[in-house]
């Protein structure tokens, strides 16, 4: 999807916010609801990503960690032709990752302790050349503000049903109808954005590391992780889960207008076909979790909840 279609999506999304402000209190409760969005948009845009790291209780990881994770991403990003992002550690056994920030310039990746203790130095490559395709394509901006409009029309249709609106504009069941359909709405809206931009996000992160394979395969190892791991921080902001590589509320991943993510097969296949058709056959030379010179990474002791940077720091 293309920024025009995006541009529209928001637009859909501001529409849909005024539209629930003027049921509830009529021209004043659009224009209300109108400056409420413009302030949420600049609060959004200026602390997307301490609002986000926060939530997820995320511990910058300090430069020179024994890991080697900065090096990492600071490798990739250079790949990318992108600043150095910060890097961060979420204290979860969830296999996952996102970034955040409003501009290259004040950016962030943040992996889990369970993407860093399961998968191969090749994989965790793929996942950031990811992560770093959405901030070089200004998604992470883009995905945050979509996350506040949403929670922001929940809210606003959730007060719908105690104060009442407008009865005579809608009546006490449609009032109890925008409770419910208003932050469906919201929740498409934000899914449409989400899904159409993994898939600009893969190709774009497969160039990053130089092999589409490498991330295919983490994208099936993470997947499976997240199906059997719950991420606690994840469900109580389920608002945040759209800015995930993959979903880390559910295991399920239908390509469909209520999945937050693309279908993970449908990933795998199309970053298989970037590799010219080999994935295939390349599919067992995939790289295997414990090779290489990342397995002192992967038996590093288990999170500490207190440690200031966590153990990578």
């Amino acid at each position: 999807m293309g920024y025009a279609k995006t541009a529209m999506l928001m637009a859909a999304m501001t529409a849909l916010f005024m539209g629930l402000g003027y049921l509830m209190g009529g021209a004043t409760g659009m224009v209300i609801a109108l400056i409420f969005a413009a302030g949420m948009n600049v609060y959004s845009w200026w602390n997307s990503d301490k609002m986000v790291l926060r939530m997820h209780n995320a511990h910058l990881v300090a430069p020179g960690d024994r890991a080697g994770l900065n090096a990492l991403v600071g490798q990739l990003a250079k790949n990318a032709d992108l600043p150095m992002p910060a890097v961060y550690l979420i204290d979860t056994p969830q296999p996952n990752a996102f970034a955040t920030g409003r501009n290259p310039e004040n950016a962030a990746v943040a992996v889990t302790a369970g993407l860093m203790q399961s998968l191969s130095r090749e994989e965790l490559s793929g996942v950031i050349a990811h992560e770093l395709a959405h901030i070089k394509h200004r998604d992470t901006a883009i995905m945050t503000v979509t996350a506040s409009f949403a929670g922001a029309i929940s809210m606003l249709a959730n007060f719908a049903l105690f104060f009442g609106g407008s009865r005579e504009r809608m009546g006490i069941m449609g009032t109890l109808a925008m409770m419910f359909l208003a932050p469906m709405a919201a929740a498409l809206v934000q899914m449409a954005i989400s899904r159409t931009r993994e898939y600009a996000a893969d190709k774009e992160g497969a160039a990053i590391c130089g092999n589409p394979l490498w991330l295919a395969a983490a994208l099936q190892r993470i997947e499976a992780g997240a199906r059997r791991v719950e991420n606690v921080a994840a469900e109580r902001n389920p608002a945040t889960a759209h800015m995930f590589i993959i979903n880390p509320l559910s295991g399920h991943g239908a390509d469909n207008l209520f999945a937050t993510h693309p279908s993970t097969e449908n990933r795998v296949a199309a970053l298989r076909q970037m590799a010219g058709g080999a994935g295939a056959r390349r599919e067992r030379a995939a790289p295997a979790p414990a090779t290489g010179d990342w397995s002192g990474a992967r038996s590093m002791p288990k999170v500490r909840r207190k440690s200031k940077n966590g153990p990578w720091g």
